[in-house]
């Protein structure tokens, strides 16, 4: 097992142990790191909203790279981002490494 594969389901470990549910892959940990980023704490979400938290969270550790730019909270609270770089995703395996990469370090920088 590759070395970032074992860093990846240590977090998945880790989360395990924080909220008692083991995340199914990338994007229910992205739902989380939405969750936390909006900073509402744990609630109902539509399924719209659910697709909006982890665009969130893709947004933020992608922020890490300069790939996103925050533009500031709306009215209820919820964080708008811009894209600042053209996303250098070749297929989808390369995107999910990248994204998986920058979760890592999101969870490193926020000391979570």
């Amino acid at each position: 097992m590759k070395e970032k594969d074992q860093e990846w389901e240590a977090l998945l470990d880790r989360l395990e142990a924080m909220i008692g549910k083991r995340p199914n892959d990338l994007n229910g940990v992205l739902f989380l790191i939405g969750v936390q980023e909006l900073g509402k704490g744990h609630q109902f979400f539509t399924k719209e909203q659910k697709q909006d938290l982890m665009h969130i969270a893709v947004c933020k550790v992608l922020s890490y790279s300069g790939y996103y730019e925050l533009e500031g909270l709306d009215a209820e609270g919820w964080p708008h981002w811009k894209l600042a770089k053209p996303l250098p995703f070749v297929d989808l395996l390369s995107q999910e490494e990248l994204l998986k990469q920058h979760v890592l370090e999101y969870f490193e920088r926020e000391q979570i």
